[in-house]
């Protein structure tokens, strides 16, 4: 038996189940801790299903590899004594300041 798309939403509606066009979408970007996803001309969908959103994204694919930040030992030394925290705490807020010494310790402090 086959289902023509009004038969099709109409059994998916009686499922609860949503389904809808997100128009002017232009690019839709999917970060992770080492590249990116940049899906362009992309088609995007957003289904509703028991209180659950799914988005379904189809366009053209392009891998960008992401260049990871690294500050001297000096830096977050100095960030770490500054502001007397972990070097956690320091390498995150130098990366929030994108490797500005004051002004992570600033961030930190105040």
């Amino acid at each position: 038996m086959k289902m023509d798309n009004r038969q099709a939403r109409r059994a998916m509606e009686r499922m609860g189940i949503n389904m809808k066009e997100i128009s002017g979408v232009q690019e839709v970007v999917i970060r992770t801790s080492d590249r990116e996803l940049h899906i362009t001309n992309a088609s995007v969908s957003e289904v509703t299903a028991q209180g659950n959103r799914v988005f379904q994204v189809a366009g053209d694919v392009e891998e960008v590899e992401v260049e990871k930040k690294t500050f001297s030992d000096e830096d977050v030394l100095l960030v770490q004594q500054q502001a007397n925290v972990t070097k956690e705490r320091a390498l995150a807020a130098l990366e929030a300041s994108d490797g500005e010494v004051a002004r992570a310790i600033l961030k930190l402090t105040s």
